[in-house]
């Protein structure tokens, strides 16, 4: 009789922590697919001027992009290329004075045609992003 009570008493012991144990796990994953962001912070493109897929009037002056979380501007690449993967521009990008999360590069005189922006970002945190986006430069006729 003693022994079979403490049979139950362990089995009742050992059935609350392993439910214990799952919903901590279930509670887990449901915060990891909520939040994947929270868990795998990396620097990130949140706006770009000129933007992805821009068709502009005239020829933007610079570029600025701007990332989720603090960039090291020391160790960022950004360049231009034009329709025949030409750089256009052999300047380094700089960390704008007011934003530790932007960088820009001043610009050449811009024709028409379709460019390429190139960049690579060492965030803070010790990420690397390496992504390009494209914009056309389509000068307005009627003028």
């Amino acid at each position: 009789m003693i022994k079979n009570n403490y049979f139950k008493f362990i089995m009742i012991k050992l059935a609350t922590t392993v439910k214990m144990n799952i919903a901590i796990l279930g509670f887990g994953l449901v915060i990891l697919v909520a939040h994947p962001t929270a868990v795998f912070a990396h620097a990130e493109l949140v706006k770009a001027e000129p933007a992805r897929r821009a068709v502009l009037a005239d020829p933007p002056q610079q570029i600025r992009l701007w990332f989720n979380e603090e960039i090291e501007a020391d160790y960022a690449s950004l360049s231009l290329l034009d329709a025949n993967n030409k750089v256009l521009t052999e300047k380094k990008p700089l960390a704008h004075p007011d934003d530790s999360k932007s960088i820009y590069l001043e610009l050449p005189e811009l024709a028409e045609g379709r460019y390429t922006v190139k960049f690579r970002v060492l965030s803070v945190d010790g990420h690397v992003l390496d992504s390009e986006y494209k914009f056309t430069v389509k000068k307005n006729k009627i003028k």
